[in-house]
């Protein structure tokens, strides 16, 4: 089975809203600060954006907090093309732990990791919808730890589902992840080595 090429499908939306002189809205559910980088930088070009921080999987305050100040002080260096805006969720972190109660002992990437896209993207989609956005999509597929089609095809379904559509994507393509690499160290972003869970730092730790 070939692999579908979501950069190209993210260009064809791109070709047709330019070629309209249209400028989308879009949703843009954020993990943290050096993955948004590059999508930001890249977006802000054809989309009119706001950045949805929903991320209940971090599960110490600390940390989500830092994560949020670091993103919205990227929003206020970074010069955009269209102004870039930003929501945040309540924080809830147990949110997460129902969602994936019984997947304690599950590896990183497996049905844990696929019941923690589906909870932040179904309320990204849900967000998506109340606010009238034209789009929703994540920053998740710009690491070269997350599973693109798996984030594409959980994507599509919660955009199925509340009936707003959903903006295919795999940031990693055009070197999306070295450039937000190069970002993240132009402004000094905080990089995390872990995705946020306890799950996943005590993979981190153990490492």
């Amino acid at each position: 089975m070939n692999k579908i090429n979501y950069q190209k499908d993210l260009d064809r939306v791109i070709e047709a809203h330019q070629a309209r002189g249209d400028v989308p809205k879009l949703l843009l559910h954020v993990c943290c600060a050096p993955c948004s980088s590059y999508c930001l930088e890249y977006l802000s070009r054809y989309f009119d954006i706001t950045v949805y921080y929903y991320n209940p999987n971090i599960s110490i305050k600390e940390e989500y907090e830092y994560r949020l100040s670091e993103e919205k002080r990227f929003i206020s260096l970074k010069e955009f093309k269209y102004p870039v805006k930003l929501t945040e969720s309540e924080y809830n972190p147990q949110e997460f732990f129902e969602a994936v109660r019984g997947l304690e002992q599950e590896p990183e990437g497996g049905m844990r990791c696929r019941e923690c896209f589906k909870l932040r993207l179904e309320a990204s989609a849900k967000k998506a919808k109340e606010q009238g956005f034209d789009y929703f999509t994540t920053t998740l597929t710009i690491s070269p730890l997350k599973n693109a089609a798996l984030l594409n095809e959980i994507g599509a379904e919660m955009g199925e589902k509340y009936g707003v559509s959903w903006l295919y994507s795999d940031f990693k393509k055009k070197e999306g992840y070295k450039r937000s690499i190069e970002l993240s160290r132009e402004y000094e972003l905080y990089r995390q080595n872990y995705c946020g869970c306890v799950f996943s730092k005590r993979q981190s730790v153990s490492d």
